[in-house]
């Protein structure tokens, strides 16, 4: 068993560092369909389940230290990449297609809450797994730290992630050949989009990764100081959360933007952040995980159906809603893969809608939760009165 704490963060940015240079160094087709971000998770969590880690007081000390204040840096960091400028020059049915892709994600967990009659918790884990599917895995861990999602729920929301997401890779691929069907459908004509000079920003300049992480703690202090000074009133991890957002936002309309490094700084913190969380996930059964997966299931369905709806009625083409919508459930590794099977010139679509969704995700998944917990409010409809 590890007791000691400076061991105990040893081994978790060990079991980090492993898989990512794993899944970057190697080929293996594994992780084209479990990131290395899971593994990671799933590793951390095994050996907690199995009591590897202590829960003494030093541990959980630094682990709550650690957490409070890699938080916000990673978000921070997170946001520098948007550039809501680019974003609005993909035109008006791209812009439409990605509306669409958010509304009906919230009207689908939403209404999947209410079928299912989620339970506080269960509402707050599937707000996390909103935070991933309208963003990426660093909103969803900063939803579930300021929803305080119990770490065997946040597994759970974890497991229907990475499962339901790579049903949704392998259909949206398969439906690819569909598309001239598809827009003959809806009366779609081309989004017309040219992505020429439209790019990312983390792209440019030179690395400067220390100036990042002084700039990143820095920030990470402003926030706790803020959270603990004036803001007492709220949740603490709430506060940092957003307070990161905000600055993270007013980052990325400046020239901190172009400083190249911050994607790997981030994405190193949220590495680190995932195995911490995994480290305190001793889950004790697996029985309510087939229920967790079906719900995930179906809020994919509802979201599909949505999206060709509103594709009928706006004129939309397949390819418009369709990385519109990995954009926001796959993220930025998938979406541009995505594109580039429609067209190698269209790459940049997915990159800008996925990236957005690092400014969205916190907010949509919080969005969620609190209509999924406000969803038992609707009362239900007896379908017996049908027959009487």
């Amino acid at each position: 068993m590890i007791e000691n704490p400076l061991f105990y963060l040893f081994t978790l940015a060990f079991i980090a560092t492993f898989f990512y240079f794993l899944e970057s160094k190697t080929e293996l087709k594994f992780f084209k369909y479990i990131p290395a971000v899971v593994i990671i998770y799933a590793v951390s969590m095994f050996l907690a389940s199995f009591h590897v880690f202590d829960t003494n007081a030093e541990i959980t000390a630094i682990y709550k230290r650690v957490k409070e204040n890699l938080l916000p840096a990673m978000l921070f960091l997170m946001l520098l990449h948007v550039d809501i400028k680019e974003f609005l020059k993909l035109g008006k049915p791209l812009f439409q297609a990605y509306l669409l892709a958010l509304f009906s994600l919230v009207i689908a967990f939403v209404s999947i809450a209410y079928i299912f009659n989620f339970s506080a918790t269960t509402a707050a884990a599937f707000g996390a797994l909103a935070g991933s599917w309208m963003g990426g895995t660093a909103n969803m861990i900063a939803v579930g730290s300021a929803l305080n999602v119990p770490e065997e729920a946040f597994a759970y929301a974890l497991v229907v992630d990475s499962v339901n997401y790579t049903l949704w890779v392998m259909l949206l691929l398969f439906a690819v050949p569909l598309a001239p069907l598809f827009n003959t459908f809806t009366k779609a004509k081309s989004s017309g989009v040219k992505m020429g000079d439209i790019g990312c920003a983390c792209r440019l300049g030179t690395k400067r990764y220390w100036s990042l992480l002084l700039l990143s703690i820095f920030i990470s202090f402003l926030c706790n100081f803020a959270a603990n000074t004036f803001f007492i009133e709220f949740s603490h991890t709430t506060t940092i959360v957003l307070l990161a957002t905000l600055f993270g936002i007013v980052g990325s309309f400046t020239k901190l933007k172009e400083f190249n490094g911050s994607s790997e700084v981030a994405t190193s913190m949220l590495y680190i952040l995932v195995a911490l969380i995994g480290s305190r996930a001793v889950i004790e059964s697996f029985s309510g995980l087939g229920i967790y997966v079906l719900a995930g299931f179906s809020i994919l369905v509802v979201h599909m159906l949505i999206m060709i709806i509103g594709a009928k009625i706006l004129h939309l083409d397949l390819f418009s809603i369709s990385v519109a919508s990995l954009a926001n459930i796959g993220g930025v590794v998938s979406a541009p893969i995505l594109a580039a099977t429609y067209n190698n010139s269209l790459v940049g679509v997915g990159v800008l809608m996925a990236i957005m969704g690092y400014l969205i995700g916190t907010f949509g998944g919080l969005l969620a939760s609190l209509l999924m917990k406000l969803a038992h409010l609707i009362p239900k409809f007896d379908f017996t009165t049908l027959y009487i």
